[in-house]
């Protein structure tokens, strides 16, 4: 009697253990591709890729741009080394593209889901108003906390970060390292133009 009971009592303790591993897993979704954008400098290319899940405004705010070629002819027309290099705004002539409507800024979501202002971060550039960003862009060349989410007043709104370089981080610390000048009632603008040539989004892998 006990061998028969033990044998029972064995193979009850078994089958969960074999009704879990036969249970079938559904398959996880493979995580969209996030898009990709190619900056051709005079310096040289640098790719970007953006956050659109994080940032769907600012992102498809951008993405208009560069669809419509309003990038491709604009300069990089502030660069401080050890802060950061700016464009997408202004021609060489130093007179501002025409642009569309300002873009809700999203930073404090951006900043809760861990886009910061950390060097090789592409963020939008503004006014003292928080939202009035437009098509202007900047390049983190360090990590900028001062330029952080931190509350909901204008001083602490911070700067929305909507992507990072992925390649040519080095094209952007060459650009860093021109000499600038005061031009136009501007500062911080380089001697010599630091052309953006064209902006395209490149294809999904």
């Amino acid at each position: 009697m006990i061998r028969p009971l033990l044998a029972s009592l064995l193979l009850a303790l078994a089958l969960p253990a074999v009704a879990q591993t036969a249970a079938p897993q559904a398959a996880s979704p493979a995580p969209a591709a996030k898009p990709r954008v190619q900056l051709i400098t005079s310096y040289g290319p640098i790719v970007v890729e953006l956050e659109p899940a994080l940032a769907p405004k600012t992102v498809a705010n951008f993405l208009g741009y560069v669809q419509r070629g309003h990038y491709a002819g604009t300069i990089f027309h502030r660069v401080i080394s050890g802060f950061m290099v700016q464009g997408g705004g202004l021609l060489e002539n130093m007179e501002e593209k025409p642009t569309g409507e300002a873009v809700l800024n999203e930073a404090p979501q951006t900043f809760k889901g861990g886009l910061k202002n950390t060097r090789g971060t592409i963020a939008m550039a503004r006014t003292a108003a928080p939202h009035s960003a437009m098509a202007q862009f900047y390049i983190n060349l360090v990590d900028n906390v001062a330029l952080d989410h931190r509350d909901l007043s204008a001083e602490g709104y911070g700067y929305c970060v909507f992507g990072r370089v992925v390649e040519g981080l080095d094209v952007v610390d060459r650009i860093a390292r021109v000499k600038t000048e005061w031009r136009r009632g501007m500062g911080d603008v380089p001697q010599f133009a630091v052309r953006l040539k064209e902006a395209t989004v490149l294809p999904v892998k």
